[in-house]
């Protein structure tokens, strides 16, 4: 994921862009950052005007503790929320793990599922399996 555009860009374009003497974003042609302050510097600039991919982003590393930012499941459970109302099917994952074992874990996986995302079809399946359904 690219924090300029918040593109998934595959190594196959990144090294044709090399190749090609691209050594920015191929997407974007911003400039990659180096150091993790550059890079929650741009995804907050992107979570400023509402990109839904960039608040899922941020409030994923808010879950880890990652890029500088202190472990806060509530900042993570607020930022998924508004990603997954704005159709992020990555945040319904990211919900159904942090409420395991709860009821409402089910019906994000099974949203996150409706949308593609393999591995909440995984997780159902595998509640399904232990549930004896």
């Amino acid at each position: 994921l690219q924090p300029c555009c918040m593109k998934r860009v595959c190594n196959g374009c990144i090294l044709s862009g090399r190749r090609c003497g691209i050594s920015n974003c191929p997407f974007c042609r911003t400039d990659v950052p180096t150091k993790e302050s550059q890079v929650l510097a741009m995804v907050q600039k992107r979570v400023a005007v509402g990109d839904p991919v960039a608040i899922c982003f941020l409030g994923a590393h808010h879950e880890r503790g990652t890029y500088g930012l202190e472990k806060d499941t509530s900042r993570t459970d607020e930022l998924c929320q508004q990603a997954a109302q704005l159709g992020v099917k990555e945040a319904h994952f990211i919900l159904g793990n942090l409420h395991r074992g709860e009821e409402r874990s089910v019906s994000h996986y099974e949203e996150a599922a409706m949308c593609g995302h393999v591995l909440s079809r995984f997780n159902l399946g595998v509640w399904e399996y232990n549930d004896g359904q």
